[in-house]
């Protein structure tokens, strides 16, 4: 993964956070605070979540630290006292944390992560918790949608070029590998979380030649075990008959064309075309590959009408998830010093105290519906969502990888219910709030009114 504690990540936040922490600070403010990340409502055409970040946060959490660097910094912008800057060059994470373990299918106000420690340090936190949970939750949920259109079809992500930035091109590698792509064509992220990487060749390989032919050849006496042919640099059913003949060439040597690719024009003909050209010369097991601005809207369109196509490259629309690229998460104060707090703007409502998930389950071990609760709610017997990952400081549950989260994504996401899979559901999966955090609820803004 990318280190960005070499980076003095405790500076990637927002001002207002060290000013509250100066203030904190100044007034004795000590006290443990719970917050909780949560998202609001699912943006259109969504219907859950797919959890992902957690990993990246706690390797920042593990080295968090405020260098000499940045306390000079801090000091030059002239706001803060001597005694402030002292405290925070000396500052390491002493809190707890839960979390939903990455991989996990989440749904409106569910908290994804909630953070109890001393307010400075659970406050400071909030800018890089939002960050880190928003791009990789954001990314695995639009992939996961991918995934589930191509009915099988192998994904790769291609979004590396016009992702918003280099860790982000890193974590939407990572982020869709998790729910079920074959793998990517970022290196760095194949290097990283140790991702299948795949890749062909772009037109402009095929144009520095004087024929195309020349090209194609050249490329499969390089890689005579991996050859994938682009096919639309200039004519596409011409190119499928010199890919013919590149397959041809291939056998005589002991290998065999593996796929072609097709990044433009009427994918749907196109692909139709290319196959009775293959079939028609024994070359049925050759792959085609489509490419180009497509996401789960497109590829339904594509497999809809007839489209032949074995594997997809999935860039920009996915990368910064074109249809719905922010999430309404809110990171929110729900308990000081043992007292739950609550916020009552309206059209932005939090439910008080730190919380847990139960799930339940149908017979037939498909998802029924979730409790959010109060953490202490002996009632309920479902299956508890948020488990603990940071205690005292320290981290208590290990680095899992990105494979053992794309295991826990699959095992949930077959449990999940069909009508919510959907390119378009009609239906949002049932949350229930249990009586004990209602009445929490109600009663702490009862209190809040008449105090104020």
């Amino acid at each position: 993964m990318i280190h960005w504690h070499k980076y003095e990540p405790e500076l990637l936040t927002d001002l207002y956070e060290i000013t509250m922490a100066a203030s904190y600070f100044r007034e004795g403010k000590r006290g443990e605070a719970t917050f909780s990340l949560y998202i609001r409502d699912c943006p259109p055409t969504r219907s859950y979540f797919v959890a992902a970040g957690l990993e990246s946060f706690l390797d920042i959490l593990e080295h968090f630290r405020f260098s000499s660097d940045a306390i000079d910094y801090l000091r030059s912008l002239g706001k803060f006292s001597e005694d402030f800057l002292n405290y925070l060059k000396n500052l390491r994470f002493s809190g707890t944390v839960r979390a939903l373990p990455e991989g996990t299918i989440f749904f409106p106000y569910e908290p994804i992560i909630e953070i109890t420690a001393p307010i400075i340090e659970s406050q400071i936190l909030e800018s890089l918790v939002m960050n880190i949970f928003h791009i990789e939750t954001l990314i695995a949920s639009k992939a996961a949608r991918c995934v589930e259109v191509a009915q099988g079809r192998g994904l790769v992500d291609f979004s590396l070029r016009r992702t918003h930035g280099a860790d982000a091109a890193v974590k939407v590698a990572r982020s869709s590998y998790l729910v079920g792509f074959l793998g990517t064509s970022n290196l760095l992220a194949g290097k990283l979380y140790d991702i299948p990487v795949f890749g062909t060749m772009a037109h402009s390989y095929i144009m520095s030649f004087e024929h195309e032919l020349d090209a194609f050849f050249a490329y499969a006496r390089t890689f005579p075990e991996s050859t994938v042919l682009l096919l639309d640099t200039y004519d596409t059913i011409k190119a499928a008959y010199k890919a013919v003949e590149v397959a041809g060439w291939l056998k005589e040597r002991g290998f065999k064309l593996r796929g072609v690719r097709l990044d433009s024009g009427d994918l749907v003909e196109l692909t139709h075309k290319v196959k009775d050209i293959f079939r028609a010369h024994g070359l049925d097991d050759v792959a085609i590959m489509a490419s180009g601005s497509l996401d789960e809207y497109r590829l339904h369109e594509l497999i809809a009408s007839g489209a032949y196509i074995d594997v997809v490259g999935i860039g920009t629309k996915m990368g910064v998830s074109a249809d719905a690229p922010y999430l309404d998460f809110a990171y929110k104060l729900v308990e000081y010093e043992g007292k739950p707090v609550l916020k009552l703007s309206p059209g932005k409502r939090s439910w008080v105290s730190p919380k847990q998930v139960f799930r339940y389950y149908t017979s037939d071990d498909m998802m029924s519906h979730d409790v959010l609760t109060v953490a202490w709610d002996q009632s309920q017997k479902g299956e508890p969502l948020l488990v603990e990952v940071v205690k005292d400081g320290r981290i208590v549950r290990e680095p899992e990888g990105v494979k053992v989260a794309r295991e826990r994504f699959q095992d949930q996401y077959s449990r999940l219910p069909r009508e919510l899979k959907v390119l378009e559901p009609q239906e949002q999966y049932r949350v229930v709030i249990g009586k004990a955090l209602v009445e929490l609820e109600e009663q702490t803004a009862e209190a809040k009114k008449i105090y104020e």
